[in-house]
């Protein structure tokens, strides 16, 4: 091999060295920062979501949740995961905003301090799932549009919804009618658009 040949063949060496260095500086400048920031978002705390409370979610907070999602290998598994995840958000983001009161449904808690209606429980459950997917913890699923279902003029109910990567089915995730820090009833959305629910 001649001296220009192997000069070349060097260089192309340290070159691939040098990129490879510097993408891993580079990623785990970002995964750092990441990893050492609190998250901030902010959380309906009403009817109607017409009051909003920022919420800031320490790292000892968040890892909880991201320990949920260790393992997961199908798409419905991931399912469970996502309902035990907003679960525990409900919890910890009910004791920083009052919403710990909230009774499923509408009338039991009606008129109390931390009561939200359907309204404010899907945008808080669609800000959780995109935490959730922001943070590259959802393999099987991204989060949808809220969808709205009318099947009486005055029976009109919204409902945060996810999509299977794998074959696009959606799925509705419906926290409204459980108590606060309850895992939310998911299930596939042209099933909740007929009105039915997970326990019937």
């Amino acid at each position: 091999m001649s001296h220009p040949v192997i000069y070349l063949h060097t260089m192309k060496i340290y070159n691939a060295a040098l990129t490879t260095l510097l993408c891993q500086s580079i990623c785990h400048t970002t995964t750092a920062f990441a990893s050492s920031s609190p998250l901030s978002f902010r959380s309906c705390t009403d009817y109607h979501c017409d009051v909003q409370q920022r919420v800031e979610l320490s790292v000892s907070q968040w890892q909880p949740v991201r320990e949920l999602f260790t393992s997961v290998n199908t798409p419905s598994e991931e399912r469970e995961r996502i309902r035990q995840a907003i679960a525990l958000l409900e919890k910890i983001v009910g004791e920083i905003t009052g919403t710990w009161r909230d009774l499923g449904g509408n009338v039991a808690g009606s008129g109390q301090a931390g009561q939200i209606d359907c309204i404010s429980e899907s945008k808080n459950t669609t800000t959780y799932l995109h935490l959730l997917f922001d943070d590259g913890l959802l393999r099987w699923h991204e989060v949808g549009e809220r969808q709205l279902r009318r099947r009486f003029i005055i029976a009109q109910h919204w409902t945060a919804v996810i999509v299977d990567r794998s074959n696009g089915e959606r799925f509705a995730v419906d926290s409204w009618y459980l108590d606060n820090g309850h895992p939310p009833m998911i299930l596939p959305l042209v099933d909740w658009l007929a009105g039915r629910r997970e326990d019937e």
